[in-house]
């Protein structure tokens, strides 16, 4: 059989299909409201946590969950596509005066607009382009930093355990980047001082979902069984020797979960 082709094979999205949420925890929900709902204009999902502990905020297919307890600061920063950058920094001037005295503040940058929260997390806000297949708004990416000398080892447990499409860039600097679906990404860029897990977590849907639970289990890796149709784990490892590479939480959730490809409401 002929090997497929350089085009062929780039159609392959392999076995991640969705990440479906970022989960950061927030100490306010009224800032946060002020924050993710008027400045960066995204939609309240009105039919799952309407009450006052904790918001679902729809961002195309994916959300933001923000649950109400300390503050979680992401090692990294998350990428989000936004229909008019212009717009943005007008909404975020009209919060401004409302949340002086946080952490909130922006700069616009060649194509998109970089934007801290009240609390001290990044967000990268782009402008709609042929960079993220055509996304309008929506979540591309999630950027973790790890330290130096662990982006092949990240590769290799996406590729071995996850049995998804994974490949190291060395273009300014070592960087895993872990094919999700059609248009979206995770990614480790390496640093020489990444800063430590602070506990917030990712939701991804697998097709093939015992793989990478048998792989975990049997090597003590979980961080919670299997329950409603999805297991935890916390810690990425170096899937030939073994070893520790970085930590980012995982909620996995199977094809079966109640919320797989719900349609999500946005204004």
């Amino acid at each position: 059989m002929a090997a497929a082709t350089e085009e062929v094979t780039a159609l392959d999205v392999g076995n991640v299909l969705l990440m479906e949420h970022l989960n950061i925890t927030v100490p306010d929900q009224l800032q946060a409201t002020l924050f993710y709902i008027v400045g960066l204009g995204f939609t309240r999902d009105p039919y799952n946590t309407v009450g006052i502990d904790n918001m679902h905020v729809n961002v195309g297919e994916s959300q933001f969950h923000l649950p109400t307890r300390g503050v979680q600061v992401l090692a990294g920063h998350a990428g989000i596509v936004a229909p008019d950058l212009d717009e943005l920094e007008k909404r975020l001037e009209t919060i401004k005066p409302r949340l002086d005295g946080t952490k909130l503040a922006w700069s616009r940058g060649d194509g998109y607009v970089d934007v801290t929260c009240p609390w001290g997390n990044k967000i990268r806000c782009y402008a709609p382009s042929d960079r993220f297949g055509g996304m309008k708004l929506g979540m591309p990416y999630f950027e973790q930093l790890v330290r130096l000398g662990t982006a092949a080892g990240i590769a290799s447990f996406y590729q071995q355990v996850f049995q998804a499409p994974a490949t190291v860039s060395t273009n300014g600097s070592t960087a895993t980047h872990v094919q999700v679906g059609r248009n979206q990404e995770l990614i480790f860029r390496e640093t020489d001082d990444a800063p430590p897990f602070d506990g917030y977590h990712v939701a991804i849907y697998v097709a093939n979902f015992s793989r990478p639970y048998t792989y975990l289990k049997e090597r003590g890796l979980l961080k919670e069984d299997i329950r409603n149709n999805q297991f935890r784990f916390q810690t990425i490892v170096d899937p030939e020797s073994g070893e520790p590479l970085c930590e980012l939480e995982h909620e996995v959730r199977n094809l079966f979960h109640p919320q797989f490809r719900r349609t999500l409401v946005n204004r």
